[in-house]
């Protein structure tokens, strides 16, 4: 009889490949995988993690009540980078472990920002609604080599983006409060001010974590310093960008245009962005891909694995 009962939420987690089953099942695991369509409220997992050692969650809100309800839980596995949704704090009292998977993901969150860059630049959708309407119409669009384009935030993700804007011969300005010169000096990215990012780049590209100090990063007084013709993209959190300032300047031209793979609320049924033509939301598809799905499993799965078994190695986000 397995030893750990492992209960996991994360939707995509095993899509890809049977490996990361493989691994929990191998070490003595018993799992349970909920088969759920949406990330689960507080109260639907209360009930699911009462008997468990384990938890794999996305973006499921793993609130101080869930964590109380879990008497024999040891560890909480974020299947993903962030852990905004997990309370910390409530984890750390308890002595349950909290652990994400950073990296699974980096290159398939580049990609979509590169492209995401390509479909509101070449207004790609509003085209293509045009002709499977039954029109030929064509709809001016903008180039994206040579621009400038400001990356908010250089980490692992931030870095494969200049890494790809340079295919593209883009401008690349970045601000970071934890510089690296080295790979500026290597890549040819310029430091600078939040300010004179804003102002200067024609792509403004979001890669910070949702904490209280990025949330409403950008709100009406930054989205004032934009050019007209610039576009912003985030895929990072919702609640970084303030969706209501967001919608005033789209509606009202402040600038050209916006994409949006993350919202405060998922999914965003009442948003009036969803009202706009010059805005392009998809639904928290960044590591949406084969390639991320199976990374984030393997590790999702090593970290409840290393957890349980008392062994270093697992990617601790509640340490000291």
């Amino acid at each position: 009889m397995p030893k750990y009962k492992v209960v996991i939420t994360a939707r995509s987690f095993g899509e890809s490949s049977d490996e990361p089953f493989n691994i929990l099942k191998g070490n003595d695991c018993e799992v349970v995988k909920i088969p759920a369509d949406r990330p689960l409220s507080a109260e639907e997992l209360i009930p699911l993690v009462k008997d468990a050692d384990a938890l794999i969650v996305g973006n499921d809100k793993v609130t101080e009540d869930v964590i109380n309800a879990g008497k024999k839980l040891k560890v909480i596995s974020r299947y993903g980078v962030g852990y905004d949704n997990v309370d910390l704090n409530a984890a750390k009292k308890k002595g349950i472990v909290v652990t994400n998977t950073p990296n699974a993901n980096n290159n398939s969150v580049a990609d979509l920002v590169i492209g995401l860059m390509l479909v509101l630049a070449r207004n790609l959708l509003a085209v293509d609604r045009i002709v499977k309407s039954g029109g030929w119409k064509r709809i001016m669009g903008t180039e994206i080599y040579g621009k400038t384009l400001g990356i908010i935030g250089l980490g692992k993700i931030g870095k494969g983006v200049a890494k790809r804007a340079k295919g593209f011969d883009m401008n690349v300005l970045c601000y970071d409060v934890y510089p690296d010169l080295k790979f500026s000096e290597e890549y040819g990215v310029t430091y600078c001010s939040f300010e004179e990012l804003l102002k200067q780049s024609d792509i403004v590209t979001i890669h910070v974590p949702l904490t209280p100090e990025t949330k409403g990063l950008i709100g009406e007084r930054e989205l004032g310093m934009m050019k007209p013709t610039a576009f912003l993209i985030n895929t990072s959190r919702g609640g970084i960008v303030d969706e209501r300032a967001l919608y005033n300047a789209l509606a009202n031209k402040k600038i050209a245009g916006a994409a949006l793979d993350v919202m405060e609320q998922e999914p965003p049924i009442n948003s009036p962005l969803l009202q706009l033509d010059n805005v392009v939301i998809t639904s928290h598809i960044g590591g949406y891909t084969c390639e991320a799905i199976t990374n984030m499993g393997i590790v999702a799965a090593k970290n409840v694995v290393l957890v349980l078994n008392k062994k270093q190695g697992a990617h601790i986000v509640n340490g000291e």
